[in-house]
């Protein structure tokens, strides 16, 4: 009889896979305030390590040299308002998303904490990695009242892996935190990109290529794919020891639960890229990335509620430019976020789906004005962009100003916080609502933040 070795950390990861199937116990309905939300499901990208602002969407063409940079600019679909010359699709689409230029907060730090928890008021010592006393993430909390549960499919999914993974660390924001391992993601695998077997140093600021490969369904521990689960049936029996030595409160419950996703039809086809065209996966573009955005469309597709796209992977896999900012961005980043972002938005139109999809794209932090000695641009999490579309958000609108560098903002500044909130009363959740913490504490979900209205229909 094949005999599978269970860890605790393998046990505990599979009841969260467990809890993200909805068999999370306690959990409160959502604060609607007697609204229907136009949004059903958040599609985050988050792009890793801090984009430019003022070489995407807040270029500044009649500062100096050293601080407007190499790029030109090209109009948009919007009047008067000009983006990078290496974004032509998304020039085009300018009027079918929001853009918020004045992203503005105090967390100068390579995760996703802020971005994903509206928490800026972290160190870098103790909020780097992640720590069961760390804030909630947005899907965290709405699925804590009820939202992303009940189907056969995970409500939350992270794409292409674990924030962390390409350095052996799980960075802090996409967990449960506070309110418990049982509302972690489902995180994709992206093995090729993992700790020591991909990339040199030397190759961390190279413009000459694309992170390969694409995430694919998740492992239960070790090396253990979901694949190998049909034929490992035994694995139930040494779930339910580990239990009895561990916690067995409705260990049984979690584990139906896990194998109903883990064996699930459905998830499996969710997660088979290969089902899509040819034409269709070349629109998204090649590489880690472009298929990861895809991916994502199809798990929101199949009714998956919260799906976030972590762009992470070795060894260039990063937004964090502070050596060759310019041709990373030309030849790498940009043209994957303008191909991507231009083809999900134009997917999920075409699908029905864009109207009750919210997607949201922002990173770390906006890079510094002035370009240093690198050819490079340095952290500056006092001024960066974001983008919504879909989801009840106002297409067509440009929000905030900048001063004259693009290093603060002049009118109109939006913190982390005012960013989740917008997302909570996007999808139907009270942005002001308070949930426990570790001591039972009550700790506002948005952190003192506020709706953007502006960006509102």
């Amino acid at each position: 009889m094949l005999r599978v070795r269970v860890s605790r950390r393998d046990f505990l990861h599979a009841g969260s896979l467990a809890a993200a199937c909805g068999f999370a116990p306690g959990a409160a309905r959502a604060s609607t305030g007697g609204r229907a939300a136009p949004a059903k499901s958040i599609l985050l990208l988050d792009l890793f390590g801090g984009p430019s602002h003022i070489d995407t969407f807040d270029p500044k063409p009649n500062a100096p040299a050293e601080i407007r940079g190499e790029f030109g600019t090209i109009p948009t679909t919007l009047p008067g308002v000009r983006v990078c010359e290496h974004l032509p699709e998304l020039a085009r689409r300018m009027d079918r998303f929001a853009t918020i230029r004045t992203v503005s907060h105090r967390y100068n730090s390579h995760n996703p904490y802020g971005v994903m928890t509206g928490f800026d008021g972290g160190q870098d010592q103790t909020d780097y990695f992640a720590r069961p006393t760390n804030h909630p993430s947005v899907a965290t909390v709405c699925r804590y009242f009820g939202l992303g549960r009940g189907t056969e499919l995970p409500g939350y999914v992270m794409l292409p892996a674990v924030p962390g993974y390409t350095q052996g660390l799980r960075r802090a924001g996409p967990y449960g935190g506070y309110l418990g391992t049982a509302f972690d993601p489902v995180f994709s695998t992206a093995d090729e990109h993992a700790r020591d077997t991909l990339g040199d140093a030397k190759d961390f600021y190279s413009h000459t290529s694309i992170p390969g490969g694409e995430p694919r369904l998740p492992r239960l521990g070790g090396n253990m794919t979901l694949d190998a689960l049909n034929t490992r049936r035994t694995l139930a029996r040494q779930m339910d020891a580990a239990a009895a030595a561990i916690d067995a409160r409705d260990h049984v419950a979690r584990r139906d639960a896990a194998f109903d996703l883990l064996l699930s039809s459905k998830a499996r086809a969710a997660f088979d890229l290969a089902r899509e065209p040819v034409r269709a996966r070349d629109r998204y573009g090649a590489g880690l990335f472009g298929q990861s955005v895809l991916l994502a469309r199809r798990l929101i597709e199949a009714g998956v509620t919260f799906v976030t796209v972590h762009t992470e992977a070795k060894p260039n896999g990063h937004w964090d430019t502070h050596s060759n900012n310019f041709k990373m961005l030309q030849h790498v980043l940009l043209p994957f976020l303008d191909r991507a972002l231009s083809a999900l938005l134009d997917d999920l139109a075409d699908r029905g789906l864009l109207e009750s999809t919210l997607v949201v794209v922002t990173g770390d932090m906006g890079r510094a004005p002035r370009v240093n000695g690198s050819a490079g641009r340095d952290h500056w999490p006092q001024c960066g962009f974001c983008l919504f579309a879909g989801g009840g958000t106002k297409p067509g609108v440009v929000h905030g100003t900048t001063d004259k560098i693009a290093a603060y903002p002049t009118d109109h500044p939006v913190s982390a916080g005012d960013l989740v909130a917008t997302m909570y009363q996007l999808v139907g959740v009270d942005p002001e609502a308070m949930v426990p913490d570790h001591t039972n504490r009550p700790i506002h979900i948005s952190h003192g933040g506020r709706p953007v209205t502006a960006v509102l229909k």
